[in-house]
């Protein structure tokens, strides 16, 4: 028997949760929405997931009905009176955090189990979260998948591909050991309040890492070409020691800008540099 709970409107009424622009919060209250959400990841029951910025706890309460085991890191203190409510509805089945979580250890608070990322992230800290998951030497990572609702033009960002509009350091970060998909548009009307811009979720899931490359020489040669993305590579890449020579050697034209420069390519070129540095 599925289990009642009051509107999520009324949840923020009784605490008294109007969203906080300096936490960049933006509640969604449509709970169809948010179970079309809770399920793009597939079957979440048992499962371990992590959310950050639950808020009043719309989703949290999507991927609780889903029977997903989940762990919800809240640094908005009025939520949690909200969220332990929701907690006293699915015993055993959400754990909340009060905490930064950019300044926490994510594989430790899920025990170094397993985990899927499902969240309506917070506008303020979104891009340096997605960063952080996406990186790191060691591959693939604790989470299985990452299921993220970003700013459209942020989202767009995500998944394209060299030549296009939208293509820079995100894309290649993105792709080059993962894939990653637009898999739901949302409308700025669905939230509350409604942000001033679209907004659109994106699925990530690991995939091989390249043999021979370094996460780390990669994001350094994608932040200086992308740094100062209008000017030819031979600019842009002037201050990676060895970056020239290995585009020479791949045939890669250094009068090309990062903008037409593909995932592979950069993968090449970072591995490259990885053998001249060792």
């Amino acid at each position: 028997m599925s289990i009642i709970l009051p509107p999520i409107r009324d949840v923020i009424q009784r605490y008294g949760l109007a969203a906080s622009k300096a936490l960049g919060q933006n509640f969604l209250l449509d709970e169809q929405l948010l179970a079309r959400i809770a399920a793009l990841p597939g079957d979440l029951a048992g499962q371990a997931v992590l959310e950050v910025g639950p808020g009043p706890g719309g989703l949290t309460r999507a991927l609780l009905r889903a029977g997903a085991r989940v762990t919800a890191i809240e640094m908005d203190r009025r939520c949690l009176p909200a969220l332990a409510e929701l907690s006293e509805s699915f015993p055993g089945q959400l754990t909340v955090i009060e905490g930064d979580a950019l300044k926490l250890d994510h594989n430790a608070l899920m025990n170094g189990e397993p985990f899927h990322v499902l969240s309506n992230l917070p506008y303020n800290v979104g891009t340096a979260l997605f960063v952080r998951w996406l990186g790191g030497e060691s591959w693939p990572p604790l989470w299985q998948s990452l299921t993220l609702m970003f700013q459209r033009e942020v989202a767009d960002r995500i998944v394209a591909s060299a030549g296009e509009d939208a293509y820079g350091r995100l894309a290649v970060l993105a792709q080059w050991r993962a894939e990653a998909r637009l898999a739901m548009k949302v409308h700025r009307s669905a939230f509350t309040p409604p942000p001033k811009v679209m907004s659109a979720i994106v699925h990530v899931t690991p995939a091989p890492m390249p043999e021979g490359v370094s996460a780390r020489m990669l994001e350094r040669l994608t932040e200086a070409a992308f740094g100062q993305r209008r000017k030819m590579l031979r600019q842009s890449l002037k201050g990676v020691p060895g970056a020239l020579e290995a585009l020479a050697s791949l045939g890669i034209d250094e009068t090309r800008r990062a903008e037409t420069v593909s995932v592979d390519e950069f993968v090449s070129v970072a591995r490259a540099l990885g053998v001249r540095s060792s």
